[in-house]
């Protein structure tokens, strides 16, 4: 525990990387148990961008009225190449200073952590709360907007498989997901797919979707989904020039895109960011800064920065394999 000098009288919320459904439901939760804590609460614009520019406005419990249903984020977000440089964090922290902050609280991903870092290493406090549809944070089970992204993502698949089945067709259907599998693998189990490409795992195309899609015209399926993450070499696109170059296949290609990120978020996202934007004001007011907060076998937790971004998460062996059990 820190002394009376510690305790956070003025926050700063910025949110960083891709934008998520429930980030502004996080902004809320947490400009508002701040404010009734007696913190002053000012939101930044544009990530790092507005810290190093000093471009923040004062939140009040109005500022974030009927913004819990909204997706995006109302403070906006943007990549910052400055911040990416030692001169550009220390102008950063000396800019957050300047601004009155005690502590600031950085909504994103791990690159978005990974700043924080930095920041908690110049003095300024910290805390983080993981929002990316990748769900890729490796101290979390959980990232805001993982839900909203996974049944946007479901929802049109199930669109695909109705004109795929009036045509006898095949789906290649591309998903979010440079490095991390987990929407990609997911959106496989909910939506029945035949088959399912992740970064993470190396396949075979010929054993893994050529002869599952042979056994599935065997069993007398006339049409398929196939899921293929957008990390995986060549993405759709090659998968598809490769199972037309190797069978005779009548398919399409549909890459969602940034469609995953937009809409209405659900009310699992609501609900933990809600939670998630709480439980880090009380970090702050227990004066333990420079925290994850993290969601762990179901419950609210926190971890250092440095822990945090170091730990790794792996796909569950078991998911994979129940998905593969009843692909056909």
């Amino acid at each position: 525990m820190g002394n009376k000098s510690d305790r956070v009288k003025a926050l700063g919320i910025l949110t960083s990387g891709g934008d998520a459904p429930g980030m502004n439901a996080a902004i809320r939760a947490a400009c508002r148990a701040a404010i009734k804590s007696g913190m002053e609460v000012y939101g930044i614009r544009r990530g790092f961008n507005g810290l190093l520019d000093g471009d923040a406005v004062r939140l009040g419990f109005k500022s974030v009225s009927n913004i819990i249903n909204q997706g995006g984020t109302i403070l906006k977000t943007a990549r910052c190449k400055e911040f990416m440089t030692d001169e550009g964090v220390k102008r950063a922290a000396s800019a957050a200073k300047s601004m009155g902050l005690d502590a600031v609280l950085v909504i994103g991903g791990d690159g978005s952590f990974q700043g924080a870092l930095k920041l908690s290493r110049e003095g300024v406090k910290t805390v983080c709360i993981p929002a990316t549809i990748d769900n890729d944070v490796g101290c979390s089970e959980y990232s805001i907007g993982f839900d909203t992204a996974l049944n946007t993502a479901v929802e049109a698949v199930d669109r695909l498989r109705d004109t795929s089945a009036s045509h006898d067709r095949t789906s290649v259907v591309e998903v979010m997901g440079h490095t991390s599998g987990q929407l990609a693998l997911s959106c496989g189990m909910a939506a029945g797919a035949a088959a399912v490409m992740i970064p993470e795992k190396k396949y075979d195309i010929m054993r893994d979707v050529v002869e599952v899609l042979r056994q599935a015209k065997k069993s007398g399926k006339s049409h398929n989904i196939i899921i293929v993450a957008e990390g995986v070499e060549g993405g759709a696109a090659r998968i598809a020039e490769v199972l037309r170059a190797l069978d005779d296949v009548d398919l399409r290609v549909t890459i969602l895109g940034h469609i995953q990120r937009g809409g209405v978020p659900s009310a699992l996202d609501r609900i933990r960011a809600t939670q998630m934007g709480v439980y880090a004001v009380k970090t702050l007011n227990e004066q333990r800064f420079d925290r994850i907060i993290a969601v762990r076998d179901g419950r609210l937790t926190d971890f250092s920065i440095e822990e945090g971004v170091n730990m790794k998460k792996e796909l569950s062996r078991d998911f994979y394999e129940t998905s593969a059990e009843v692909s056909l």
